[in-house]
C-alpha cells in the first residue's frame, strides 16, 4: 500500500518565514487502503549548527495543533523538521522547514525614517560594501504604511500592500525575506517606496481615518541581516545615513487613487552608484507604538490578469472597457503617450443609463474623487499599475488622447482555495462561484465589507462570513490575528468597535452586541473548523469581560443593538434594519454569545457555570417575550405593533436553540409555511439569510429550503445572477450600491452543509457528518472540505434502482458519521461506496 504525509505545516502554513510565536506543527497521513489510523509521532527540529531538539516518541492520534513541541530557537534562524509517524499501517515521514521571525529581539537599533514632508509617497535609500559572500541574507520590514523595498533595482520580499494593517497602537506587523542569493562582495543598495495606507490616509472619510491616533506620514523601520560563514553578522538598518526624495507617485489614497507622474522617475534610484546628491536626508520619526508582530497571514499576491470583454466609445478620448466579472485589484496600462500627456482611469462596479462608469461615492463617505487614477506620460514606452492600493471594478473609463492597453489585475490575499463544490443544478454551481469570488475580493489582509467603497473590517460582516471563508479558502491565520484586532477595539473596557482595526471612528454604535458578537463568535468557528484552541486563549479576557458588559447593561435580560437584521429586502438601499424589534436579534445573539461563552470556558479549562446560568436567563428572557405559543409564531414586536409574520425571529430562535424542545418543530413548520406562502421567497436580511436555509433543512423542510436556493425572481440569489451578476451584492435590490460584498452569499454555507451535507461534530473535524439532505429536486451533488487531518469529500446521486448512493472519503484521523435516506452509518478513514 502507499503511506506517505502531505501538508506539512508550521503555524498553519507550509515552510513559512517569520514564525514569531511557539511553533505549532500538522501533518496529513494519507494511506490508500481504508482503515489507517496514527497511533504516536516524534518531532525532531535541527537547527543551523546541527544540533537536533527531539521530542522522542509520543502516543498520539493527532496531527494538527500539536504545540506540546518546545525547541529552543533563535530569532532570524531556519530550521529543519522531521516527523516519524507510527500508524496502523507501518512507520511514515516528512520533512519541512520554518524561519523564526524575531522572537522578541530588537531590531539591531534600526530608526524608524520617513521621507521629506508632504510628500506622497518618498523614496528611501541607503548603500552599503559586503565583504565576503554572506552564508544567509534576512531582510525584515516594518512600516507605518506600505513599503515597496527594492535591493539592487529588483524587488525584495512581499511586493503587493505590504505589510500588512493592523491596529498600530497595538500591533506593527513586520515581513521576513529569505534574500541570500542577492549578495556577493561588492557594492550593495537598498532602497524603500513607502504608501500611506489608512496609517497616512489624508482624505476626510467617514471612518476618520486621517485622525487616527496613530495618524502620521508614511515611515519605515528596516534591518538586512547578513550572516558569515565564520560566525559574524552585519546589520544594515534604517537610520539617519539614509536619504530621501519625492518619488514619482504624487497622490496616493486608499480611496481616492493614485497620481503617477512618469516624468519623475528615478532610474537606477536602488542600485548602487545611483547619483543621490540631490536627495535629502531622511527624518527621524517616532513611528507606531505597537509592538512588532510578525505578520502571520499570507501575503497580498496578483492572481490572475484578465483582457476586456467589451470595448465601448463613449465620444472623443473616452471608453469603457468590461471585463468577466467583477474583481478586486487594479489596473495594468501599457501605452506611448507624449510628453505630459494625462491618461484618467476611473474604476467602478456598474455604469450609469448613459454608458459611463459609476465611479461615485453613493453615500457621502468621502471627499473629492473616488476610485480614479491618473498617469502622465514621459513619451517612452510606459507601463504602469497602482502600487499602494485597490480598487474594486468590472469597468474601466479611459480618457486618453489613444486608447491604451488596460489590463485587470486581480489581487487579494493569496489564501489557497481548500474546498469545493458541485452539482446537478447550474444556478447552484453558479452561485457557488460567486459566492467563492465575493470572499477573495474582500481579503486584503483581513476581510472587508466591499474592495470598491469602504475596505473595512465590519465586526458583523466577518461573523457572518467566516464560516464559508473557512469551508472554502486557507484563512485560518488571516482571522485568527484579525480576532486580535477585534479584541484590543474594546482598549481594555466595554464592547468592541464595529470595524476592526478601528482608527477611533467616533460615530456611536452603541449597543451593537449583533456585530460585537465577532469576539466571540469568529474564533468559535475557527476553533470548531481547524480545532485552534490558541485563538480561543488569546481573545478570551476580552471576550469574557466584554460578555459580563452586555449581560449587565440588558436589563431583565432583553438586549438591544442598533444593528440588527441588516438591508431585509424592504430596507433602503443606503442601509437599515428589517422592521421588526430590534431587541428580538440582539437578545437571541446575546443568549448565543452565553452559550458559545461556556463551551470556551470548558475548552480552557475554567468553570462553565456563570454562563450556562446568563444563556439559560436570556433563554428564558426570549421565550417569554417573544414567543406565542398558541400560533407557534415568534413575534415581530413586543410593545410596539405587529408588523406581520417576519422570518428571521423564528429562524434566530431555532439556529440558536431557544425554544423549547417541543415547540421547535411547529415553529418551523409556520416558517416553512411563510416562505410558501411568499411564494418560495425569504424576506430576510444578513443576519436571517445566513441560517434560513440550514433551519428549514435542519426540521424536514429541504425542499423548501433548496426552493428558496434556487428561486430567480426578487428576493433571491437567482434574481441576482438573472441581472448578470458574478459577485454577491450588498442588498437584495438590483440598485444595491455594492456588486461585491459576502455577507448576503451565505447560502454557501448550506451548499456545504445541506446539498453536500459536510459539517463538524467535533472541533477540527476530528468528528464529521457526511448527511447530505437528499431531494428529488436534484439529481447529485458533490464537495470537498480539507480538515486539519486531510480531504474529507462526498459525491451522492440517485442510483438506477430508485436508491441513493455515494462515494465517501475521509482522512486518517476523522470518524464520519454518514446518513443517507434509511441509513445511518460510521466511517473510518479510507475511501468508501454506500448505498441507501
Amino acid at each position: 500500500m502507499t503511506l506517505r504525509l502531505e501538508h506539512l505545516t508550521v503555524e498553519h502554513l507550509t515552510d513559512p518565514v517569520g514564525v514569531d510565536a511557539p511553533p505549532r506543527f500538522g501533518w496529513h497521513v494519507v494511506a490508500d487502503e481504508p482503515g489507517v489510523g496514527q497511533l504516536a509521532r516524534r518531532i525532531l527540529v535541527t537547527g543551523p549548527d546541527g544540533s537536533v531538539w527531539d521530542s522522542g516518541e509520543v502516543a498520539d492520534d493527532r496531527c494538527s495543533e500539536i504545540d506540546d513541541v518546545d525547541p529552543p530557537l533563535a530569532p532570524l534562524t531556519r530550521y529543519s523538521w522531521r516527523v516519524e509517524v507510527t500508524t496502523t499501517a507501518g512507520a511514515v515521514t516528512g520533512e519541512g522547514t520554518f524561519v523564526t521571525g524575531l522572537l522578541g529581539a530588537d531590531l539591531r537599533a534600526a530608526a524608524w525614517i520617513g521621507g521629506p514632508g508632504g510628500s506622497a509617497a518618498p523614496l528611501l535609500r541607503t548603500e552599503f560594501d559586503v565583504p565576503a559572500q554572506p552564508a544567509e541574507a534576512w531582510l525584515v520590514v516594518a512600516a507605518g504604511g506600505y513599503a515597496r523595498v527594492e535591493i539592487d533595482g529588483a524587488p525584495a520580499g512581499p511586493r503587493h500592500l505590504s505589510p500588512a494593517f493592523r491596529d498600530y497602537d497595538n500591533a506593527v506587523p513586520y515581513t521576513v525575506s529569505d534574500v541570500t542569493g542577492v549578495f556577493g562582495p561588492g557594492r550593495h543598495a537598498i532602497g524603500a517606496e513607502l504608501g500611506r495606507e489608512f496609517y497616512g490616509i489624508r482624505g476626510r472619510n467617514t471612518w476618520e481615518w486621517e485622525r487616527s491616533p496613530w495618524h502620521a506620514e508614511p515611515c519605515l523601520r528596516l534591518m538586512l541581516l547578513l550572516r558569515y560563514g565564520d560566525g559574524t553578522d552585519q546589520p544594515v538598518v534604517t537610520s539617519s545615513s539614509w536619504t530621501a526624495a519625492e518619488g514619482p507617485t504624487r497622490s496616493d489614497d486608499l480611496y481616492a487613487g493614485e497620481d503617477y507622474d512618469a516624468r519623475e522617475e528615478r532610474s537606477d534610484w536602488s542600485s548602487p552608484g545611483h547619483d543621490d546628491g540631490d536627495w535629502s536626508p531622511v527624518t527621524l520619526v517616532p513611528g507606531p507604538r505597537g509592538r512588532l508582530v510578525a505578520q502571520r497571514q499570507q501575503p497580498v499576491a496578483v492572481v490572475d490578469e484578465l483582457e476586456p470583454e467589451a470595448v465601448t466609445p463613449l465620444g472623443p478620448r473616452r471608453w469603457v472597457l468590461s471585463y468577466p466579472r467583477v474583481v478586486a485589484g487594479w489596473a495594468a496600462l501599457r501605452t506611448r503617450a507624449a510628453t505630459g500627456e494625462q491618461i484618467e482611469l476611473h474604476f467602478g462596479e456598474k455604469r450609469r443609463p448613459d454608458g459611463s462608469v459609476n465611479n461615485d461615492d453613493e453615500q457621502g463617505f468621502l471627499d473629492g474623487r473616488f476610485q480614479t487614477d491618473r498617469v502622465t506620460a514621459d513619451g517612452s514606452d510606459l507601463r504602469w499599475e497602482r502600487r499602494f492600493g485597490y480598487h474594486g471594478f468590472q469597468h474601466v473609463e479611459v480618457r486618453a488622447r489613444e486608447l491604451p492597453d488596460v489590463r485587470a489585475r486581480v489581487a487579494h490575499t493569496a489564501a489557497a482555495r481548500t474546498g469545493g463544490f458541485s452539482c446537478a443544478e447550474p444556478l447552484l454551481n453558479r452561485l457557488h462561484a460567486m459566492a467563492v469570488r465575493t470572499l477573495e475580493n474582500n481579503l486584503h489582509h483581513l476581510p472587508t465589507d466591499t474592495p470598491m467603497y469602504e475596505k473595512n473590517g465590519w465586526t458583523g460582516d466577518g461573523l457572518l462570513g467566516a464560516e464559508m471563508m473557512l469551508l472554502n479558502l486557507d484563512v485560518h491565520e488571516l482571522l485568527a490575528s484579525w480576532c486580535e484586532d477585534i479584541a484590543v477595539s474594546r482598549h481594555g473596557t466595554g464592547a468592541p468597535a464595529v470595524i476592526a482595526p478601528c482608527g477611533g471612528w467616533s460615530l456611536d454604535w452603541s449597543p451593537a452586541p449583533v456585530w460585537h458578537a465577532a469576539l466571540l463568535l469568529v474564533p468559535w468557528e475557527i476553533y470548531r473548523q481547524r480545532g485552534d484552541r490558541r485563538v480561543l486563549a488569546s481573545i478570551w479576557p476580552d471576550a469574557r469581560d466584554y460578555l459580563r458588559f452586555e449581560v449587565a447593561r440588558s436589563p431583565e435580560c432583553l438586549a438591544d443593538s442598533t444593528l440588527t437584521d441588516y438591508l431585509s429586502p424592504e430596507t433602503s438601499i443606503r442601509g437599515g434594519n428589517g422592521p421588526e424589534d430590534t431587541r428580538i436579534a440582539a437578545t437571541a445573539v446575546v443568549a448565543r454569545m452565553c452559550q458559545v461563552a461556556a463551551r470556551i470556558a470548558r475548552v480552557l479549562e475554567e468553570d462553565p457555570g456563570e454562563w450556562e446560568t446568563a444563556a439559560a436567563r436570556f433563554r428564558e428572557a426570549f421565550v417569554r417575550h417573544f414567543y406565542d405559543a398558541d400560533s407557534a409564531v415568534v413575534r415581530s414586536a413586543v410593545d410596539g405593533p405587529e408588523v406581520g409574520y417576519r422570518q428571521t425571529p423564528a429562524v434566530l430562535a431555532l439556529a440558536f436553540d431557544l425554544l423549547p424542545t417541543s415547540e421547535r418543530q411547529r415553529v418551523a413548520d409556520r416558517l416553512a409555511a411563510d416562505v410558501r406562502e411568499r411564494g418560495d421567497h425569504l424576506s430576510t436580511g444578513a443576519l436571517g439569510t445566513k441560517h434560513v436555509l440550514p433551519v428549514l433543512t435542519r426540521f424536514g423542510h429541504a425542499d423548501a429550503a433548496w426552493d428558496v436556493a434556487t428561486q430567480t425572481t426578487f428576493p433571491s440569489w437567482g434574481f441576482w445572477a438573472e441581472q448578470g451578476a458574478t459577485t454577491m451584492w450588498e442588498h437584495w435590490r438590483p440598485e444595491s450600491r455594492s456588486r461585491d460584498h459576502y455577507f448576503m452569499g451565505t447560502v454557501e454555507d448550506w451548499l456545504y452543509s445541506g446539498v453536500a451535507g459536510l459539517a463538524p461534530l467535533q472541533p477540527g473535524w476530528r468528528r464529521a457528518r457526511v448527511a447530505p439532505a437528499v431531494t428529488d429536486r436534484l439529481a447529485s451533488a458533490s464537495g470537498h472540505v480539507t480538515t486539519p487531518q486531510g480531504r474529507l469529500a462526498v459525491r451522492w446521486w440517485h442510483d438506477d434502482n430508485r436508491g441513493v448512493a455515494a462515494d465517501v472519503e475521509v482522512p486518517v484521523g476523522v470518524v464520519a458519521e454518514v446518513g443517507l435516506p434509511g441509513l445511518r452509518r460510521e466511517l473510518g478513514p479510507g475511501r468508501h461506496r454506500v448505498r441507501a
